[in-house]
């Protein structure tokens, strides 16, 4: 999978593509992420990508020409499955859309910043539009390294042991169970016995159960099969 991401600020992504899984996942070959400084297309002497909006009021908007020249260079030199726009009114981001997006190709990830991104850059090359929430973030560097995480870990041998994200919240509409490691006593709490048994199948059923039961106290509005 190849992704490749837009950003005013790409020194705010530094870090999170550069530890842990998504390093490893890069390192073998089986994810690909390009950041692009936007900057770099940007108009005149500094650079510039962003104006005032039309019509006045407060805040910048992002400039129409350095995303249309970036872009349209990016898609004549592959097929793109998706240009996805973080975005407040986006599709609130959830696991059936990482599940989704796990499966393509190659992926182009806009970072808004200031007021947005011109609405013709909306209209004529953004395919789909991806929110991390109700709320509003100084850019969208940080949404985009959560979208790029929850789908590169799903990609079969980015995981030491692929089963587990099988077993991760939400995948089944369900939270994940209590989990517990050594020592099995401490300061007189217990592991629960089940899970010492060595019984896979009544452990698998204590998992379920507590899964449910989980989730019909923490979000009882996950449409989740009991």
């Amino acid at each position: 999978m190849r992704i490749d991401i837009i950003s005013a600020l790409p020194s705010l992504l530094e870090s999170p593509f550069s530890h842990s899984i998504l390093q490893r996942a890069q390192d073998k070959g089986i994810a690909e992420i390009i950041v692009h400084d936007l900057k770099e297309y940007g108009l005149g002497k500094y650079r510039q990508i962003d104006d005032y909006q039309f019509g006045g009021g407060a805040g910048m908007v992002m400039r129409c020409e350095p995303l249309f020249e970036l872009i349209e260079k990016l898609l004549k030199e592959r097929k793109y499955d998706e240009v996805v726009y973080m975005s407040p009114d986006g599709h609130r981001l959830n696991q059936s859309i990482a599940n989704q997006f796990s499966t393509k190709e190659n992926i182009i990830i806009i970072c808004g910043h200031y007021k947005g991104i011109d609405e013709r850059v909306r209209e004529e090359l953004v395919t789909m539009e991806i929110s991390i929430g109700d709320y509003v973030l100084s850019g969208g560097e940080l949404a985009a390294a959560v979208l790029v995480d929850s789908v590169i870990r799903l990609i079969p041998g980015v995981l030491n042991n692929e089963s587990s994200a099988l077993s991760d919240s939400f995948q089944d509409n369900l939270l994940a169970p209590p989990v517990y490691t050594r020592p099995a006593e401490f300061r007189g709490m217990k592991v629960p016995e089940v899970l010492l048994s060595g019984n896979e199948a009544a452990v698998e059923q204590w998992r379920h159960e507590e899964a449910v039961k989980r989730t019909q106290i923490r979000r009882p509005d996950l449409d989740a099969e009991y």
